[in-house]
């Protein structure tokens, strides 16, 4: 297979594990994973989403890494390359518009986080209470200030992209995710203080495999799925420029591994707080941006633990919609021949487009609904419960069937210089588990089962 040597490329192995760590940690691990556990009955669900994460999660980063680095290529490329234009045509777009429509609704809650952020840094959030809570998070999230905090984002966004992939990613990346970890470590150590700390890790520690039932699986292994950014083609982008040096086997477990970490360590920051101050762990959604602000309001020094849990989710957020915007990006680079700026504000540009219109779903635009949903809520169930799980099946299917043996086992062994014991089972994984998996998350939330 032939390469494109011209092509940027990480420069370290640490940066290529912060880079892809990264685009598979985000508001997914912080915000959704607890209040999934929470709802889900805890340790029963954990033991779940583990096990698929290392059954399906995987096999899949190994496909993607092996489809990127082995082509050299952005998502159309490495289809076209493997498969053919009709396939690349297909699994291309899906992914390319799925990233955009992410990157357009992920970027309004991710400026909710710097909202939160900035006013609990000046002392403006009133949490006194849980009705306090609730209309704060009204107050915040309509009107124009929404506007101008996506638009803010996007522009952090925007800095770290336009200074390419070495000098902006890279290195924004190494940065940022040493300082989440620091963060969520410094957390970890105040949970481990609170009144509840004992009752909070029995909840997410002490499985009650009595709990587990058919929507406890489907919970998991979607929340498993979605958290690495299958699907897409952010994995293949990103492994497009690792080095000939890097072991994508051992890159895709040490990604899973420390994706699946950060989940866990939320999940021991949240709800020995929760058990602490009496909330429910099944608060849901809100819990991030409701409840937990009242639980900080009552510790000491509150005010610094809101502003250090907020820019914890603003780093989270940065580092995936980064790479979510690194697939549009270097299709346009690559497949309609732009510079890497031009590509860049034309990917911001429609991101800020559909962030806008996501945004005006919670004032102006409320009542305006395609299909009974808003364009956030269409956004969001377009990409997720569609484009992501398509894009996840195609992958596995056309990697585990149709790929040629050599190309996968010489990627995977880097041509043979060390061995990958898990040849076999990767295989089996890809051709059988995973597209099984994937169908009936698919079924699942489409309600078909």
């Amino acid at each position: 297979m032939s390469q494109n040597n011209s092509r940027a490329v990480f420069t370290t192995r640490f940066g290529a594990i912060a880079t892809t760590v990264g685009s598979a940690v985000g508001l997914g691990n912080i915000w959704r994973f607890p209040y999934e556990a929470g709802v889900h009955g805890g340790g029963a669900f954990m033991i779940c989403y583990l096990a698929f994460v290392f059954l399906i999660g995987v096999p899949l980063l190994c496909a993607e890494f092996c489809m990127g680095r082995g082509t050299r290529s952005n998502i159309f490329g490495a289809y076209r390359k493997l498969g053919g234009p009709h396939l690349a045509r297909f699994a291309g777009t899906l992914g390319i518009v799925a990233s955009l429509m992410i990157l357009s609704f992920y970027s309004v809650v991710a400026g909710w986080t710097v909202e939160y952020c900035l006013s609990s840094l000046t002392g403006g959030l009133d949490f006194s209470d849980t009705a306090a809570g609730h209309g704060q998070f009204v107050s915040l999230t309509t009107g124009w200030r929404p506007l101008l905090w996506t638009a803010v984002f996007l522009v952090a966004n925007f800095v770290i992209l336009i200074s390419g992939v070495t000098k902006g990613i890279e290195r924004a990346s190494n940065v940022m995710m040493p300082i989440l970890f620091l963060l969520l470590v410094a957390f970890c150590i105040n949970s481990f203080f609170l009144p509840g700390f004992g009752d909070g890790m029995r909840f997410i520690f002490a499985p009650d495999f009595s709990k587990i039932t058919p929507q406890v699986l489907f919970g998991a292994l979607g929340q498993a799925f979605f958290s690495l950014s299958l699907g897409i083609g952010g994995m293949m982008t990103y492994a497009s420029y690792f080095s000939d040096k890097s072991r994508l086997g051992r890159t895709a477990m040490t990604t899973a591994l420390l994706d699946s970490a950060v989940a866990i360590l939320a999940g021991v920051i949240i709800f020995p707080a929760v058990f602490s101050f009496g909330i429910s762990p099944q608060a849901g959604p809100t819990l991030v941006f409701e409840v937990l602000p009242n639980i900080f309001d009552r510790l000491p020094g509150g005010m610094i633990w809101s502003t250090l849990f907020f820019l914890l989710l603003f780093l989270a957020s940065l580092t995936s919609t980064v790479s979510m915007s690194e697939i549009s990006i270097s299709y346009f680079c690559e497949e309609k021949k732009m510079s890497r700026t031009r590509a860049t504000v034309l990917s911001s540009a429609i991101a800020l487009a559909g962030g806008l219109l996501c945004a005006m779903s919670f004032g102006v635009m409320s009542d305006f609904t395609i299909f009974g949903m808003t364009v956030f809520d269409l956004f969001d169930y377009v990409a997720s419960n569609f484009c992501m799980p398509v894009g996840g099946f195609v992958c596995a299917v056309f990697v585990g069937w149709f790929v040629d043996r050599k190309f996968i086992k010489d990627q995977l062994t880097d041509y043979e210089a060390y061995r990958f014991p898990l040849l076999r089972p990767l295989r089996f994984c890809l051709r059988w588990l995973c597209p099984v998996a994937i169908l009936l998350i698919f079924l699942n939330i489409t309600g078909i089962l």
